[in-house]
């Protein structure tokens, strides 16, 4: 019931845990985009993604197109379940999705959409072709973002120092979903 909803919203850059959606085609687009001047590239990984998303975050995104309030009341008792560790006691969680849960990987899709929707924006105020294109003559950076699932690759049209900003700019993206970047499988390259 949930998921046509969402996939209305959902940008063209989200590749998984989507209907007709593949790695495969994430990988295409990444690809094609290399192919075109975007030399420099943030390879992404948000840390323990599904253990660390706010439910205050996450539930802010589903009210905005969620106006029934039984319904997020049931992905909300859904968020907080609890969990039973390997030690065999019970765990009430404050944070994540349920690893597992047949909801998990469309409401990770509705917290991960913050950055897609940043993105996107951004590449709508860049214009056109030849407005990106001026951009470029004027020292200023183009970037396109795939994600598929937790992880994500920026690519970039610019320098070095563009892609670092980038990094930057997309922590800060991720910080009010309580999400952050893994340092150790974050890196940026040609």
């Amino acid at each position: 019931m949930l998921e046509p909803i969402f996939e209305a919203d959902f940008k063209p850059c989200s590749y998984g845990f989507r209907p007709k959606r593949r790695a495969h085609d994430a990988i295409a687009e990444i690809q094609y985009l290399a192919q075109r001047s975007y030399e420099w590239v943030i390879e992404g990984d948000i840390k323990a993604c599904f253990d660390e998303i706010s439910h205050v975050g996450l539930m802010d995104r589903l009210r905005a197109r969620i106006g029934d309030k039984r319904v997020l009341r049931l992905i909300k008792a859904f968020l907080k379940a609890g969990v039973v560790s390997e030690d065999g006691i019970g765990r009430d969680t404050i944070t994540g999705t349920p690893q597992g849960g047949i909801l998990s990987p469309l409401l990770s899709n509705v917290a991960l959409s913050v950055l897609d929707d940043h993105f996107a924006k951004a590449w709508e105020e860049h214009g056109d072709y030849h407005d990106r294109a001026r951009r470029r003559r004027h020292g200023l950076p183009n970037y396109r973002i795939i994600r598929y699932a937790d992880d994500f690759v920026v690519m970039v049209s610019g320098t070095e120092t563009d892609a670092q900003g980038l990094k930057v700019e997309v922590a800060e993206v991720l910080a009010p979903m309580g999400l952050r970047l893994s340092e150790e499988k974050t890196a940026i390259c040609t």
